[in-house]
Order: structure tokens, then C-alpha cells, then sequence
């Protein structure tokens, strides 16, 4: 008798051996902490096209598992292979391998921060910096953005469609398509244009579109903060007189080499209705995508009675302005003087002038 009951105490503690074994197995397979710690956050991206295999390559070979047989085994136990989807993933210390797996299942994605900086003097090269920050590819960006149907949806012409997407900082999905993505901006557009902007606009009788047009030209004039509001009206004063704008930067969009430093006799003859010395009023769409901060500059523009503005002979990016043409051309003489000396200075001071050459 008491040697059954030994063996059935032994066959008792194996038992419980075996019990507290698998549970320590199942609980490191599907919950023990498995991300690998890292000194910052490492991002897994699972596109669209990828199989099976090349998803779990690429969760392996981001360093992000700390024990790839547990993850291995919680993978096939759980089928990721075939079924997972795409997008850009975050796993956190803490993380087991049942919350990092049903993450990809369910595609609890981390969100992209996607500044855009603006300043894109085209849609196609819009369409570059897009191709680079979302999964999509450039050539699928450049063909939704190109869409003239895309455009007249939101109601905009081609030419002025660059003049939907506000520079500032938004969270999107990374696997986010071009047709959404466009759709997304519209809504931010719409966001952007607040009743106080659309009024203040209305009073300067422009258009949403036109505002940034004008902003366009602005922000390409000058990159000093202080003085946007001040050029705007320069250019406000321009279109209420009927003026022609003539304002290099559209003469160099029309030209197409924004690397020319100087306007030239030659460039003003450019036949382009970019070209504000040859066309009057503002061209057909914004030459360059505007910040927020040169669209508020127009809807703010400083009210004067400035008409002319030219570069200070300081050479520190700032303008000085005129209210007459005589005043305008001193102003454009002291500055021509001021580059001509700073000019010869440089030639004097270079290796080539010290040996004659």
C-alpha cells in the first residue's frame, strides 16, 4: 500500500512538473515580454505586396524580437503567414508575442507624422517628397495628383490644385493610398479656410484660390518674416491700380530655372501668362505650394501706399520701399552700386586675381 502510494505521489509531482513546464512554455510563447530594447523606437514596414515569408523576414530582421523561436512558434500557432496586413508598425517594451502578432492581424498601425514643408514648385515634385514618406510610390502620386478629374472634383483647375495642400504637419497612415491621402488634404483645406479667412478675403475681393496665388509670389519675394505682410500690399495696391505685378519669381516659373540669380532684359520677353511683365493680374495658379504663413501675410496684408520694393543694399534678405518710380529707381541704383563694389571685392580677394590669373 504504501508503495502504490509513493508512486502515485511521484506520478502526482510529474504531473505537476509537466502542468508548470507547458505553462511556463505557453505563457513565454504567447506573453513573455519579447521586444527587443532599443535606445529609440524601431519601425516595421509590412507593404501591401509582401507574402508570408517576406513579413516575418522583415519583423526578424528589424531587431525588434528579442527570441525569434518563441515568435516562431506564436506565429505558426496563431497563422500570421496568412493573415496580416500592411502598414507601419511600433512594438513597445512589454509587448508579447500574441499583442505584437495580433497587431499585424489587425493592423493597428502607428500613425506617420507627415510634415510638408511646401515650397514644391510643381505637383510632380510634390508627388517625390510623397514617395518618399508613405507607401505608395511617386509615380502612383504623380498620376492621382495629375488627374485633371481629381482636381475639378475639389473644385479646382490643374494649375491651381497645388494650392489644396497646406504645409503643416499631419498624422496619417503610412499605407495610406493617393486618393485618400488627396482626400485627407481636401478636408484639411477646408479646416485651413476658417469663416475669418474666408471673409478676409472677400473683402480683399479674391478667391480662396487667388490668395494663394498671391501668397505664392510673396513668399518666393522674400523669406523675412516681418516684411510679408508689407510686399503683399505692394502687390494688393498693384492689382487694385491695375498694375502689372512684375514680379521676378513668376518670371523665373516661366522660364523654368528658378537657379537664375538675376532677371535679365531676355527673361522678360518669356511669352507665358506666368509671366506678370508681359500678362496683367495674377498668373493662372500659385507658382510655388505657399506656406500658412505667407497665405495669412496676404490675408494681412499691411495697408500703405508702397508700390515698389527692391533688395536692401545690405544684403541681409530684406527690401526697401517706394511709393514712386523715381524713388524706386534710387533705391534699385544704390543697391546695384552696393553689388557692383561687393563684387570687385571678391575678385580682388580671390587666389585667381592674387596671381594675375
Amino acid at each position: 500500500m504504501k508503495k502504490k502510494s509513493r508512486i502515485l505521489l511521484v506520478i502526482l509531482f510529474l504531473l505537476l512538473a509537466v502542468g508548470v513546464l507547458a505553462a511556463f512554455a505557453f505563457y513565454q510563447t504567447f506573453y513573455q515580454d519579447n521586444v527587443a530594447a532599443t535606445e529609440k523606437p524601431q519601425d516595421i514596414r509590412i507593404y501591401r505586396d509582401f507574402t508570408g515569408v517576406q513579413m516575418r523576414d522583415a519583423v526578424l530582421q528589424s531587431g525588434v524580437i528579442d527570441n525569434e523561436k518563441t515568435f516562431l512558434r506564436a506565429a505558426m500557432v496563431m497563422r500570421l503567414e496568412d493573415n496580416f496586413r500592411p502598414g507601419l508598425y511600433r512594438f513597445k517594451k512589454g509587448m508579447g508575442n500574441k499583442a505584437i502578432i495580433r497587431s499585424l492581424q489587425k493592423g493597428w498601425q502607428q500613425p506617420v507624422r507627415l510634415t510638408i514643408p511646401g515650397y514644391y514648385r510643381s505637383l510632380d515634385r510634390f508627388a517625390d517628397f510623397l514617395g518618399e514618406q508613405l507607401e505608395a510610390n511617386r509615380d502612383d502620386f504623380a498620376a492621382a495628383l495629375a488627374d485633371s478629374q481629381q482636381a475639378d472634383q475639389y473644385g479646382f483647375r490643374p494649375e491651381t490644385f497645388i494650392g489644396m495642400f497646406i504645409p503643416n504637419t499631419y498624422e496619417v497612415w503610412w499605407t495610406v493610398t493617393p486618393k485618400d491621402f488627396i482626400e485627407r488634404m481636401h478636408q484639411e483645406y477646408e479646416k485651413f479656410w476658417t469663416p475669418e479667412r474666408d471673409a478676409k478675403a472677400l473683402a480683399m475681393g479674391l478667391t480662396r484660390q487667388e490668395v494663394s496665388t498671391l501668397a505664392a509670389i510673396v513668399i518666393e519675394e522674400s523669406k523675412y518674416g516681418p516684411e510679408l505682410p508689407r510686399i503683399a500690399g505692394v502687390y494688393v495696391n498693384r492689382l487694385q491700380k491695375d498694375m502689372p505685378l512684375q514680379a521676378d519669381p513668376t518670371v523665373l516659373y516661366a522660364v523654368g530655372d528658378p537657379s537664375i540669380k538675376r532677371v535679365l532684359n531676355r527673361h522678360l520677353e518669356t511669352d507665358s501668362p506666368y509671366n506678370t511683365y508681359k500678362y496683367a493680374g495674377l498668373p493662372p495658379g500659385p507658382i510655388t505650394m505657399p506656406p500658412v504663413a505667407a497665405i495669412d501675410a496676404v490675408l494681412d496684408y499691411e495697408h500703405h501706399d508702397y508700390l515698389y520694393f527692391c533688395a536692401k543694399d545690405s544684403f541681409d534678405g530684406q527690401h526697401v520701399f517706394a511709393k514712386t518710380l523715381a524713388a524706386h529707381n534710387e533705391n534699385a541704383r544704390r543697391y546695384q552700386r552696393a553689388l557692383s563694389l561687393k563684387t570687385q571685392v571678391r575678385a580682388a580677394s580671390s587666389p585667381s586675381s592674387a596671381t594675375g590669373r
